[in-house]
């Protein structure tokens, strides 16, 4: 296990790496694998990258993000045309069906809601509202209600993760109760563990996924 001085710097490193966080003031503390983020970046996108730069670090047991957003100049824009920039963002991506959600912005933070198919459209929702100028923050309230009325098969899952390079060697166990997969088990990484849960979203009729593996180096 890395000692809290080195996994500091690794993920200093580790965030002054990515172009876009260059000259982001962002403080880094650890304690027994766990790393606190603080500090003020000017764009939501920013705040989700440098979060993403830290779970990535080997060595990170769990991020605690407590990064603020400051948007400057972009602050000007108000809620109704944030709003607007939204829903017109939605018109122009083909992963997401824009007539079944809504969108509601208080204070630049945005909050969407409604009914889609599949996780990757709830997914591809969220990643479009999130470069978009004046938003602070995403509350994704999207619910997935599947058109698919078989049950989800157990073994199916298993053997996506089984041929998945990166999870073939882990021990994850998967359990199913109606529409709900639970994962259990450890990996090494918190890339692991994404890739697990997004194994299992892919699976038909998967409306919920519960991700509870343990991130262990």
């Amino acid at each position: 296990m890395k000692k809290n001085e080195e996994l500091q710097k690794d993920v200093q490193d580790a965030i002054r790496w990515e172009p876009l966080l260059h000259a982001a003031e962002i403080g880094v503390t650890v304690k027994d694998g766990i790393v606190t983020l603080t500090g003020s970046v000017d764009s939501y996108r920013k705040k989700l990258e440098a979060e993403e730069a830290a779970k990535n670090v080997s060595g990170v047991k769990g991020v605690a993000e407590e990064i603020t957003v400051n948007l400057g100049s972009a602050s000007n824009s108000n809620d109704t045309d944030i709003a607007a920039n939204v829903i017109n963002t939605f018109k122009g991506d083909s992963e997401v069906p824009d007539n079944h959600l809504s969108v509601e912005v208080e204070q630049g933070w945005v909050t969407l809601s409604g009914k889609v198919k599949w996780n990757y459209q709830r997914d591809a929702a969220e990643k479009a509202a999130t470069n978009l100028a004046g938003v602070k923050g995403i509350s994704n309230y999207i619910e997935i209600r599947s058109v698919h009325g078989d049950d989800i098969e157990k073994s199916a899952i298993e053997k996506a993760i089984k041929r998945n390079s990166s999870l073939k060697d882990c021990k994850i166990k998967v359990k199913v109760s109606g529409n709900q997969v639970n994962l259990h088990g450890h990996v090494s990484t918190f890339y692991q563990k994404d890739e697990a849960g997004r194994m299992a979203w892919n699976a038909c009729g998967v409306t919920m996924v519960g991700n509870d593996l343990l991130v262990e180096h």
